[in-house]
Order: C-alpha cells, then sequence, then structure tokens
C-alpha cells in the first residue's frame, strides 16, 4: 500500500513526535510524508487502544479522525461476547475494530463501508489477522442490505456527525437512521445490535425503538463509552439492562430489568456507616439508583448524592469501596484537620462547591491514598467523609 522508503521510514520513527516529522519533510524525499505522519499517528494511539492491533506488523491505520471514533479493544471484545452464529453482517463498518472481533464468532462475515479508502485498509488488514472469511463490500449499507443472504446478527454504529461534520446525538439525526431501517434489518436478521453514544438518552431511544430487548451501557476505566441496544423480532415482556464496566483486572457488571427501578424503595441512611460506596460510571448513567440500593441492602445518603453506605462490607458491589474514617463538618477545626493531609483525592456529589474550589478552600494538593467526598445528607447537612479504599 505504500512504497519501501516509506515503510521503512514509518518503521524507524513510530515513537517520533508527528508534528517534528511532517516540518522536517524535505528532508526525505522519496518518503511520502503525509501517509507516514498518518501512519505513526495511528499507531501511537493503537498501543494504548488497540494493543493487540499495535503488535502485528504492516498493519494500516486510517486518519485521525476514524483512529477516535473507533472502538477500543476491551469494548470491541465485550460486543464480540454477545454475538455468534452463522452469518453476520456489519453495516458501518468503519476501521473495522468492532468487525474483526464480532466475525470470529461467525462462519461468514459481511463488512460494508462506503468509503473506498476504508474498505481497502480493511482488505489489507483482515488479511494479516487471519480473517480469510471476512467479505469487504464498499457501499452504501442502505442500498446493499436487500442484496445480503439471510443474517443471525446485524451490528450497525450510526455515524454521530452532520454533513458539516458537527456532532449528533438523537438516533434520527444519525446516519443511518436505524429507526426508520429498523423493520428492514429485522426483516433481513433474526437480531440487530445498535451501537450508540453514551449521551444518548436510553428511555427516549427504548420509545424510538420498537423491538429493544435489552441495553448494555459500557464502560471502560470507569468511563462510559457506549450505549448498546440489542433489537430482536420476538417482542419481550421485560427489557433488561446490563450495566458493565470493564476495568483492567475485572468487569463489573449489574442487570435489572427496567420496571425494577420504577418499583424499587431505596433505604436512606440517618448518617455514614463504616463503608461508603459510588456506583461506577455505567450505573450511573443507566441511573438504576433505587434498585441497587434495593438488591444490595445499602442505605442511600441522599435521593441526589447517589452514594450508598452501610456497616458491613459489600465486597461485590459494582463501583468503589471505601472505608471511611470519619464524616465532619466545616468548623474551623475540621477544616485545620483535613488541611494536614496536604494531599487527597477529592469528589464532590450533591454539593454546592466544585472539586476546584473545595480543594482550595482546604489547601489540598491532588492525589495520595486519602479520599474525601463533599456531600449532602438525606437531613440536608453539608459533610466531609473521609475514606481510604477498600482492598
Amino acid at each position: 500500500m505504500f512504497g519501501s522508503d516509506t515503510i521503512e521510514f514509518i518503521k524507524a520513527h513510530r515513537g517520533d513526535d508527528v508534528r517534528t516529522l511532517a516540518l522536517r519533510a524535505k528532508r526525505y524525499p522519496g518518503v511520502d510524508m503525509r501517509e507516514a505522519v498518518v501512519q505513526i499517528e495511528g499507531w501511537q494511539q493503537a498501543r494504548e487502544k488497540l494493543p493487540s492491533w499495535a503488535a502485528v506488523d504492516g498493519v494500516v491505520y486510517p486518519p485521525k479522525i476514524s483512529m477516535e471514533q473507533c472502538s477500543s479493544e476491551l469494548s470491541a471484545k465485550y460486543k464480540a461476547t454477545l454475538l455468534c452464529g452463522d452469518r453476520f453482517a456489519d453495516m458501518t463498518g468503519g476501521f473495522g475494530i468492532d468487525f474483526s472481533y464480532i466475525c470470529r464468532g461467525f462462519n461468514e462475515a459481511f463488512y460494508i463501508e462506503r468509503s473506498e479508502r476504508l474498505c481497502d485498509i480493511a482488505r489489507s488488514n483482515f488479511s494479516l489477522l487471519g480473517l480469510d472469511h471476512a467479505k469487504v463490500m464498499n457501499g452504501n449499507s442502505e442500498d446493499l442490505l436487500a442484496s445480503l443472504p439471510q443474517l443471525d446478527w446485524i451490528f450497525v454504529d450510526p455515524a454521530r456527525r452532520d454533513g458539516d461534520g458537527r456532532k449528533v446525538v438523537a438516533l434520527s439525526d444519525c446516519e443511518p437512521n436505524v429507526v426508520e431501517l429498523e423493520e428492514q434489518m429485522l426483516s433481513k436478521a433474526a437480531r440487530v445490535l445498535v451501537k450508540c453514544s453514551p449521551m444518548l438518552d436510553i428511555t427516549l431511544a427504548c420509545r424510538q425503538l420498537n423491538n429493544v430487548t435489552a441495553v448494555h451501557v459500557v464502560a471502560v476505566n470507569n468511563e462510559c463509552k457506549e450505549l448498546l441496544f440489542l433489537l430482536g423480532r420476538d417482542r419481550v415482556e421485560e427489557c433488561a439492562v446490563h450495566c458493565v464496566n470493564i476495568l483492567k483486572d475485572e468487569v463489573q457488571e449489574f442487570c435489572y430489568a427496567v420496571t425494577e427501578e420504577s418499583l424499587a424503595n431505596a433505604s436512606y441512611s440517618n448518617g455514614v456507616g463504616k463503608y461508603l460506596y459510588e456506583p461506577n460510571a455505567s450505573i450511573q448513567k443507566a441511573g438504576c439508583h433505587n434498585v441497587l440500593s434495593h438488591k444490595f441492602g445499602l442505605d442511600k445518603l441522599h435521593p441526589n448524592s447517589q452514594l450508598y453506605t452501610s456497616d458491613e462490607l459489600i465486597a461485590s458491589f459494582p463501583g468503589r469501596c471505601f472505608e471511611v474514617i470519619d464524616t465532619i463538618g466545616f468548623s474551623k477545626a475540621d477544616i485545620k484537620r483535613v488541611q494536614e493531609l496536604k494531599k487527597a483525592n477529592i469528589t464532590v456529589r450533591n454539593f454546592p462547591d466544585s472539586v476546584q474550589q473545595l480543594r482550595k478552600r482546604l489547601k489540598l494538593a491532588d492525589g495520595g491514598d486519602s479520599y474525601i467526598f463533599a456531600t449532602t445528607l438525606a437531613q440536608g447537612e453539608k459533610v466531609l467523609v473521609l475514606c481510604k479504599k477498600t482492598g
């Protein structure tokens, strides 16, 4: 795909600053510097985001925007656990990260992408990755869908930018418009997985889509990355919501039925117990705070704080667990005592000050082994909860 001089240059300068290389283009007349910079920058991003791909020599990377928009290796592997069967089609192939992991669970796999450049990249990369059963199709997915055989699964990740390059969130504003295509996709495949922005309103999306059977809220390292809507031909009485936080050493999962949240009654604490709990980002996005309190037998500190407490440690809690050292107010003696810590990790929940304002007020640097949660209790009292991580 590139000349030999460009290939050797890319290998020799993979760790270099791409801006500096671009300024030195005239020194290397035999090198396609524009392409070399794209490849070097892509590899540098892949080291963190896609380590398995970065370890393969010869992988071709797309322009920066495609690298930013593609899934991480961790989230792609998670999606691959949800899909398997005989035939599968990815209607929005892109760089092909999701496709490359999902297709391993199928005998026949169709990658559809309207960008000819991305199709060329996909053919090259899939060959290197040993995905010989992948069929690359260049064209508009809506047009090509009818020509496909019957499928077990369709995967679609609608583009979340309009014609002017501005970000959009609503399903109807993305391309392709999965709301309009829903019935057509389900006539071709028994099940469909739709990947959406983490900013999307889950309740609204479930109203717009008629055949949602399950929702997966996926976070990676406690940052919500994507929403996955599973569509099926058979209606279900209860839509299940799976909250997933993928960490380096574990995967935190919490599942509940949509109606459970509205029916569950949370209990509230009169104070802070021996342990404090902070739900992970996937649960925060899903908003399942009452059912979380009910299922784990935890008391909430306040209806709007989304922090929980107990006197017995619940090690399986899907989030961060802390041992409470003390709960204090804002007297001069209290503030002086906190200042003796010198530094601490500060979190603000349902509290009037921002982290920056509170850090300045307490004169604390960031970091260390101490944790402070500034929050409001059920009775309206503003407090600082001093903690350390459990385990």
